[in-house]
């Protein structure tokens, strides 16, 4: 008889987190499926066409934080009594109260260890309770983790210092490179440069550094660009609020959120990616840049340097700073950019480079 590995993930429904999900029940579905039944808890299953994967749909889900903890804290309880897990692995933040022989937790959520300006938290009060919030949330059930899960060292660092832990694992986000090939056709044929920064509207993703930095460069009469944002202006009061300040440069679209395949297409096209987030647990679009070989503008903060890895052509340049980035994007418009090759920072064991070797550690028959 199988053993049954559950996958907890009822409140990843967009970004980056949505994303890790995808790809983790592709590796499950196609490696681990003839060992293991798979139980994938989510919120829609019509978003998962992975095979070889039973699906429990959790649609209540998201209406309500009552509802997540009372999934989390009660109602897991009785179903981890009833399917037996081997392994249970939350995907999202929570340690959840479950009895399985082997239980890990993966850490998205760096919003607690953010220093948090006054001026965000009243754009986003919803983040700014976040932000006190998860601190306290990651700490229930935490100890009685078998394995934590960071996507970087420097989340694993904060994790182990403030919650007094051990048994932290760093896996790095391991995302299908089928299209890398395409970077063949990368580039735009015309005058103009696109700088792209895809991304949702959240306060920290800092899309005012990029607007203001376009302006600087119209200023200086630099205006052969296109800056691409896959916002509206619609979503919430920071969108709002970056949308009405800047609609006026005409060479920033906001083209609204767009589907993985649109976002693929719009990297083969675009000359550049920027990405100005000044916090992240990993840093999505900076690994899915590098599959397309594309120039990377990025913040430089720990995340981003991590995210990045070994690649020749990136310049970082301090989030806070405007004039560094026109610097940075005038060299990618005139085609003068100069970038350093930079190295992979080492991480220590236990560190995970891909699905595989994440699964091999949660499922070897001695842990620690």
């Amino acid at each position: 008889m199988k053993k049954t590995i559950i996958i907890s993930a009822v409140n990843l429904v967009e970004g980056g987190p949505l994303t890790i999900l995808r790809e983790c029940l592709k590796y499950l579905s196609s490696d681990l499926a003839d060992k293991y039944e798979i139980i994938a808890l989510v919120n829609k299953k019509k978003s998962f066409p992975f095979g070889n994967i039973k699906y429990l749909e959790f649609p209540k889900s998201k209406k309500s934080w009552i509802n997540r903890l009372y999934y989390e804290y009660f109602y897991f309880y009785k179903l981890a009594k009833r399917l037996n897990p081997f392994l249970w692995l939350s995907l999202h933040d929570i340690t959840p109260n479950i009895t399985a022989e082997r239980l890990a937790v993966y850490c998205h959520n760096a919003s607690p260890f953010y220093k948090l300006p006054f001026r965000e938290a009243m754009i986003d009060p919803k983040f700014a309770l976040f932000n006190i919030f998860y601190k306290y949330l990651y700490a229930i059930n935490i100890k009685k983790a078998d394995f934590v899960i960071a996507q970087q060292e420097w989340l694993r660092q904060e994790l182990l210092k403030i919650y007094k832990i051990k048994n932290v694992i760093v896996a790095h986000p391991d995302l299908d490179s089928k299209y890398s090939f395409e970077q063949r056709h990368s580039g735009t044929k015309g005058i103009n440069r696109i700088f792209f920064y895809p991304s949702l509207a959240r306060v920290f993703k800092n899309f005012e550094v990029i607007c203001r930095a376009s302006k600087i460069l119209l200023n200086q009469g630099i205006g052969n660009f296109e800056v691409i944002f896959t916002i509206s202006g619609d979503e919430n009061r920071y969108a709002r609020s970056i949308h009405n300040t800047f609609k006026q440069i005409k060479n920033i679209k906001f083209i609204g959120i767009q589907n993985k395949e649109s976002i693929f297409e719009l990297y083969k096209r675009v000359d550049c990616v920027i990405f100005p987030s000044k916090l992240e647990s990993w840093g999505i679009p900076i690994t899915e840049a590098k599959l397309f070989k594309k120039p990377l503008l990025l913040a430089d903060l720990k995340y981003a340097h991590e995210a990045l890895g070994s690649y020749e052509k990136a310049k970082f340049f301090d989030p806070g700073n405007p004039e560094q980035l026109a610097d940075a994007m005038r060299g990618i418009i005139n085609q003068a950019a100069v970038f350093e090759k930079h190295n992979e920072p080492l991480v220590q064991d236990p560190f995970a480079r891909n699905w595989k070797e994440l699964f091999d550690i949660l499922l070897r028959q001695q842990h620690v």
